[in-house]
């Protein structure tokens, strides 16, 4: 299907959202957050999500009950190859199918979170229906820096993103995470994981895409944290495997799985969490209130760790760069932490303090307003 090059008209009936964030869980959870809070605020809405055949989308929206249209996946590189020559035709071929998407569906406003889904959608809305652009990191992306000069509104997780004139709203955590009761739901978690219901238990999360790093340090020692006591959920990735000795008989299990997807057991059954600093990882663990610490992804503009720095500064996160974060490391600083139930319990409080704004919410509102503003 070609899209014309003028404006498209509004449908009938209630507005037509397509929301644009795929890739990783880092994209996608934020654009159901959102979607789910449309759908609370405007039951009429129709919401849309776009994505890549190849993005974590292709099970998360459709588990979510929402339709997923695919356009071509065009990646950016920072390298000087060939590759870069290439990436202008491939831009055009899917702008085109996201335009067609927006043409076909009647679509009255765009909501993106930055990535490779969402620079051709808001390329493909331009001049045709609003953009609001959200950024998650603080430091903002170049599909949304893009999107930024264009949107009708930009809003942004914290301060200084490098977004002019940008809201800022905080990161957008569904409601079921904002509202979680990890006590009430422990007993629960650790069985449904088959951890230790008593053992002081890690949780460790290297993104939704693991991290090899993770897998062979805690793999490393997992003999020596089971003889600490210490039980073990880790979330290794999916093609990235960890490599673990026999478990010892009597001691907590060291469960490793290569995706969760319920993530509000996790949260419910650890003690204290080893992660990657994501915003939405971040957004979501001081939601929940679980201690944490953190080990930011050494690579791009540094915004993992910018993203981890408020917890840390507020008490509620503990930091270990990437080149600390050894199988020592793991046994001298994690292992007394996740024993020492004063400190964890201080850890959770002073994350009480640190909560965003219902950004789920805020954002409906401002793409609801957008749609409605265009249908007059």
């Amino acid at each position: 299907m070609t899209a014309t090059d003028g404006p498209e008209t509004a449908a009938a009936g209630g507005p037509r959202i397509l929301i644009a964030g795929g890739g990783s869980a880092g994209h996608v959870q934020p654009a159901l957050a959102v979607a789910d809070a449309i759908m609370a605020a405007e039951p009429t809405a129709t919401v849309i999500c776009l994505g890549t055949e190849r993005g974590l989308e292709t099970t998360l929206v459709p588990d979510r009950g929402y339709r997923l249209e695919l356009i071509p996946e065009v990646k950016f590189t920072r390298q000087a190859n060939l590759d870069v020559l290439r990436i202008p035709g491939r831009l055009r071929r899917t702008v085109k199918a996201a335009r067609a998407v927006i043409k076909s569906e009647n679509i009255d406003v765009v909501v993106g979170f930055g990535g490779y889904v969402a620079l051709p959608a808001y390329l493909a809305a331009r001049r045709r229906v609003p953009v609001v652009v959200h950024e998650a990191n603080a430091r903002a992306g170049i599909a949304n820096k893009i999107g930024a000069r264009f949107a009708t509104v930009v809003a942004a997780a914290v301060p200084d993103t490098g977004l002019a004139g940008a809201r800022v709203v905080g990161n957008p955590v569904r409601r079921s995470l904002r509202e979680l009761d990890r006590p009430a739901l422990r007993a629960q978690a650790r069985e449904y994981f088959g951890l230790d219901p008593d053992a002081p238990t890690l949780v460790v999360v290297g993104g939704s895409l693991g991290a090899v790093k993770f897998n062979q340090i805690f793999a490393s020692v997992a003999d020596r944290l089971a003889a600490a006591g210490v039980g073990v959920l880790h979330v290794h990735g999916k093609g990235k495997p960890v490599d673990l000795p026999p478990a010892p008989p009597g001691r907590p299990p060291y469960v490793a799985v290569p995706y969760v997807d319920r993530m509000d057991l996790a949260y419910a059954a650890g003690d204290l969490m080893v992660a990657r600093s994501g915003a939405m990882t971040v957004a979501e663990i001081g939601a929940v209130r679980v201690p944490v610490v953190y080990v930011p992804l050494a690579f791009g503009n540094g915004e993992q760790r910018l993203n981890a720095l408020p917890q840390v500064q507020s008490g509620a996160a503990r930091l270990i760069d990437e080149e600390a974060l050894t199988g020592e490391a793991v046994l001298d600083t994690i292992v007394p932490l996740v024993k020492d139930p004063q400190a964890l319990t201080a850890m959770s409080e002073a994350a009480a303090g640190s909560e965003t704004a219902h950004a789920d919410e805020v954002l409906a509102r401002i793409a609801l307003a957008a749609a409605r503003r265009r249908r007059g």
